[in-house]
C-alpha cells in the first residue's frame, strides 16, 4: 500500500502543499519520481539511496525494489533538493522499516551522502502555509529552525539528520519545538559601525531636508548635480535616519529574503534594505522573473531603499518597466500557469548628471557636450517616469570651507527623531497599519490633505500654467501632508505647500 508524507514547494513568495506519496513493490529494480520535477529532485534519488545507507537502514539499491514516487499536485512543478527528507521517509515507511504518524506533519530538508542535513531557503514561508492549513509540527534543517518559529502557532521541530528525524518521529529521543525570543539588538542585520551616516555630509543642508522628507513620509527622490557634490554620499546615508521596520515589516522582509536564498546567518531582519543594483542590470534582474521566478532588486528593497546611481545610464526599457510598481506598490509576473505578485514598496533614490559630462550649467567647469549628446542623454528619462518622482534635487558643488568645517551639532539623532514622529502620526492615521504618506489614494489625499484657499489658489496657478499634472498634483499634496507631520501639525497650512511645490523640477 502506498505511503504519504507533506512537504511544500514555492512558488512566488508563497509555499504550496506538496503530497509525496511512494509505492514499493518487487520487480526489476527502478526508482522514478513523477509530478514535474527538476533536475534536482530527480538527482535526489541517488542522495536519498547514500543517505539511508548511510544510517544503517536498507537503501533502495539493496534490494530489487520497484519504487515510483509521486508529488502531488501533478501540474505543480517542483524544484530544489528540500524533498529529500519527506522522500526518504515515506521510502522508509513503505518498506516497514519505521512506522509513524505523517498526518499534521510537514517535512522539509536536502540529504547529504552521510544522512546529515542541509538548510533549505524560505522556511518562514513553508512555515506560515503549515499553519494556515492547520499542520501542528514543521519538521526541518536545525539551521532553519530559528526561522521557522518566527511563526507563532506551530511547533518547529530542528533536525540535523535522518537518523534523528526517525528517532524523534518514533518517540524515541524527541526534539523539543524551538521557541524564539526575538531580541533586536541580537538580530539587527547590518553593522552599525559601516552604516554611513548623515553626519558625514558636509554642507547641502537643503538636501539633507529633502532626504527627512523622503524618509518621514516613504517618498520617491531623485539628485542632480556635477560630479562629486555628494549625490551617492546623501543617498547612502539615508539609512542612517530609517526608522527600524515594524514587526510586521520585518516579517514581509524576512520572507523575501528568505525565499531568495539571501537571509544568511540572520533569522529576522528588522533594518530597512537599501538595495543598488548597477546601471548594467537587466530589466528581469531589476523586477523580477525567470524561470522560476524570483523576486528582483525591487522586490529585495521592499520597505526600504533602491538607490539607482548614474539614472540615466540605465537602459531605458529597465527605467520604463519601473513605473507600474512605483505606482501600484507591487509587480505582477504572468505565466502561462499561474501569475506572480511580489511586492515592491519602496523608496526610489535616483542621482543623476544634468549632462554626459556632468558639468552643464557649471559655474566653475565648462561644459564639454553637444546639444544632441544632452538631448539624448535626458530623453531617456521619460515624462511619465519623472512624473512618479516626488521630490527633485539639485546638489551643487561643495566649497572647500564646507568641506573643511566640522559640524557645530550632530543633526542625525534629531532628525531621526523626527522621522519617528512622523511614521507615529501616519501609524495612528491610518489604522495602525504599516502605511506611508506615500501610500495614500485617491480617497485618503482628499481627506488628510484638505488645505486652505491660499494654499488652493496656489495649486490653481501651477496646475493651470501646465507645471503640474494631475499625478504630480497628487504628489505635492502627499508631500505636503509629510511635511506637516514633520511639523506636527494636523492641518496642511500654505506654507508646507509652498515647499512642496519647491521640489518639483524647474523648467530647465
Amino acid at each position: 500500500m502506498p505511503s504519504k508524507v507533506y512537504s511544500a514547494s514555492i512558488v512566488g513568495l508563497d509555499a504550496k502543499k506538496v503530497e509525496v506519496e511512494i509505492d514499493v513493490a518487487q520487480g526489476l529494480r527502478s526508482f522514478s519520481i513523477v509530478g514535474l520535477p527538476d533536475k534536482a529532485v530527480e538527482e535526489s534519488k541517488e542522495r536519498i539511496d547514500s543517505a539511508i545507507k548511510s544510517s544503517r537502514l536498507l537503501s533502495p539499491s539493496q534490494r530489487t525494489f520497484k519504487i515510483l514516487v509521486n508529488l502531488a499536485p501533478a501540474d505543480l512543478k517542483k524544484e530544489g533538493s528540500l524533498y529529500d527528507l519527506p522522500i526518504a521517509l515515506a521510502f522508509l515507511i513503505a518498506t516497514k522499516q519505521t512506522n509513524f504518524n505523517s498526518e499534521n506533519k510537514i517535512f522539509l530538508g536536502e540529504l547529504s551522502l552521510d544522512g546529515n542535513l542541509r538548510p533549505v531557503k524560505g522556511a518562514l514561508s513553508f512555515a506560515l502555509m503549515a499553519r494556515n492549513l492547520g499542520f501542528e509540527e514543521i519538521i526541518l534543517p536545525f539551521q532553519n529552525v530559528k526561522e521557522a518559529s518566527l511563526v507563532k502557532g506551530i511547533k518547529s521541530i530542528g533536525v540535523s539528520s535522518l537518523t534523528q528525524t526517525i528517532s524523534h518521529l518514533e518517540g524515541k529521543n524527541l526534539v523539543k519545538p524551538f521557541s524564539l525570543e526575538i531580541n533586536k539588538e541580537e538580530v539587527n542585520d547590518d553593522d552599525d559601525d559601516e552604516k554611513i551616516n548623515i553626519d558625514w555630509v558636509r554642507g547641502q543642508e537643503y538636501a539633507k531636508r529633502a532626504l527627512e522628507i523622503t524618509a518621514a513620509g516613504a517618498h520617491n527622490l531623485m539628485f542632480f548635480g556635477p560630479p562629486g557634490g555628494g549625490k551617492s554620499l546623501l543617498a547612502k546615508s539615508l539609512p542612517s535616519i530609517l526608522p527600524d521596520l515594524t514587526e510586521e515589516e520585518s516579517l514581509e522582509v524576512t520572507r523575501i529574503y528568505s525565499v531568495a536564498g539571501l537571509l544568511g546567518e540572520k533569522n529576522l531582519i528588522n533594518k530597512r534594505p537599501f538595495r543598488s543594483p548597477h546601471h548594467i542590470v537587466s530589466d528581469v534582474a531589476l523586477i523580477g522573473g525567470g524561470n522560476p521566478p524570483r523576486p528582483g532588486e525591487i522586490t529585495l528593497a521592499h520597505r526600504g531603499v533602491l538607490f539607482l546611481d548614474e539614472f540615466p545610464e540605465f537602459h531605458r526599457d529597465v527605467l520604463e518597466s519601473l513605473r507600474q510598481p512605483i505606482e501600484d506598490g507591487k509587480i505582477t509576473i504572468s505565466r502561462s500557469k499561474y501569475n506572480f505578485t511580489f511586492p515592491s514598496r519602496f523608496m526610489m533614490v535616483a542621482a543623476s548628471n544634468p549632462c554626459p559630462c556632468g558639468y552643464l550649467n557649471s559655474p566653475d567647469k565648462p561644459c564639454t557636450c553637444s546639444q544632441s549628446q544632452v538631448a539624448m542623454y535626458r530623453r531617456k528619462l521619460s515624462g511619465p517616469l519623472m512624473d512618479r518622482i516626488d521630490i527633485f534635487i539639485e546638489v551643487p558643488a561643495v566649497k572647500y570651507d564646507k568641506l573643511a568645517s566640522e559640524p557645530t551639532q550632530k543633526q542625525g539623532e534629531s532628525i531621526k527623531q523626527r522621522i519617528k514622529n512622523a511614521r507615529e502620526i501616519q501609524k495612528e492615521r491610518f489604522g495602525n497599519i504599516s502605511m506611508t504618506n506615500a501610500e495614500m489614494n485617491i480617497e485618503e489625499i482628499k481627506k488628510y490633505c484638505q488645505h486652505n484657499i491660499d494654499s488652493q489658489m496656489l495649486l490653481k496657478k501651477y496646475v493651470d500654467s501646465g507645471k503640474l499634472s494631475a499625478r504630480g498634483y497628487h504628489r505635492v499634496l502627499k508631500v505636503s501632508r509629510t511635511i506637516a507631520d514633520l511639523a506636527s501639525s494636523q492641518e496642511v497650512k500654505t506654507d508646507h505647500v509652498a515647499e512642496a511645490l519647491i521640489y518639483r523640477p524647474k523648467d530647465n
